[in-house]
C-alpha cells in the first residue's frame, strides 16, 4: 500500500493514474468534498463527462459499480468502493466568479477551478479545458417535484474513502473545495492515495 498524498484546504493537486491504478480518495476530517478531473494521458481533449456518465448510468446517484466516462464514450474511471454514497456530477468547479455570485460577503477565492487550473497547467491543460468536475463527498439533493437543488454538508464522516479503477492512463486533477456551503462550512484536507 503507497503512502497517503495529503491535499491542503483550499488547495489542488494533479497527477498521473495509469490503467488499473486504484485512486482513493480520502475525507480525514469529515464534511469535506473534492473536485476530481480526469483526462486522457493520451490526448487530453478526452475528458470527464457529467453528461456521458450521468446518461449511460441513468442515475445521478453514483457509487460502487458506476463507470466515470470521456467525452468520447470510453471508460475513465471505475468506482470500486464507496463509503459514502453521496456524490455530485452536476455543478461546475467553484471560482472566483462563484465567490462574487455566493459569497459577496467574503473575500474572493479562485476555488477549485483556480486550484485545477493551476495544478494541470503543467500538463498542457488550460482553464478552457476544465469541465464538471466529479465532486467526490458532495451533498446536492435535487427536488423531485421542482428540480430545485441544494448544495447541503457532505454527509462523510471522518475516514470516509470512494476508490476509483483507472480504465486507461489518465491525468488526474483532486482539490480540498474551497466553497462554505460544499463543507458544511468549514475547510479541511483531503488525502489521498495510489495503489
Amino acid at each position: 500500500m503507497s503512502d497517503v498524498t495529503i491535499i491542503p484546504e483550499r488547495s489542488g493537486d494533479a497527477f498521473r493514474l495509469n490503467t488499473g491504478q486504484q485512486l482513493t480518495v480520502i475525507d480525514p476530517r469529515g464534511e469535506q468534498v473534492a473536485d476530481l478531473l480526469a483526462y486522457s494521458a493520451v490526448d487530453t481533449r478526452e475528458v470527464i463527462s457529467s453528461g456521458r456518465t450521468l446518461d449511460y448510468a441513468e442515475t445521478i446517484r453514483l457509487t460502487t459499480g458506476h463507470v466515470l466516462y470521456s467525452n468520447r464514450s470510453q471508460p475513465m474511471l471505475e468506482i470500486i468502493e464507496d463509503t459514502v454514497g453521496r456524490h455530485d456530477f452536476l455543478l461546475t468547479p467553484c471560482s472566483v466568479d462563484t465567490f462574487h455570485h455566493f459569497y459577496p460577503e467574503l473575500p474572493p477565492h479562485r476555488g477549485c477551478f483556480g486550484n485545477l487550473a493551476a495544478a494541470l497547467a503543467p500538463y498542457g491543460i488550460t482553464p478552457d479545458d476544465i469541465p464538471i468536475a466529479f465532486n467526490c463527498f458532495m451533498n446536492v439533493p435535487v427536488d423531485g417535484e421542482t428540480g430545485t437543488i441544494s448544495v447541503l454538508p457532505p454527509t462523510s464522516v471522518a475516514g470516509d474513502r470512494i476508490v476509483l479503477r483507472a480504465a486507461m492512463d489518465l491525468i488526474v486533477g483532486l482539490t480540498a473545495c474551497s466553497a462554505p456551503a460544499s463543507n458544511g462550512g468549514s475547510f479541511k484536507p483531503i488525502h489521498y492515495r495510489i495503489d
